[in-house]
């Protein structure tokens, strides 16, 4: 069965999602993690959540 390019982009937008967490929690477990960093990949996995409840 064909993939609708709906669900491609879902799909691509969870795989987005999925890493942004992965780098979150890599730079979280560093001994002084990067205020900014943690801050901006929050920022990028809220407008992904944000798109994908739209869908």
């Amino acid at each position: 069965m064909a993939s609708s390019p709906v669900q491609a982009h879902t799909d691509a937008l969870e795989s987005k999602h999925a890493g942004l967490e992965s780098r979150l929690r890599e730079e979280m477990s560093r001994p002084i993690p990067d205020a900014a960093r943690v801050q901006a990949l929050k920022r990028q996995k809220l407008r992904i959540k944000e798109e994908l409840a739209t869908i």
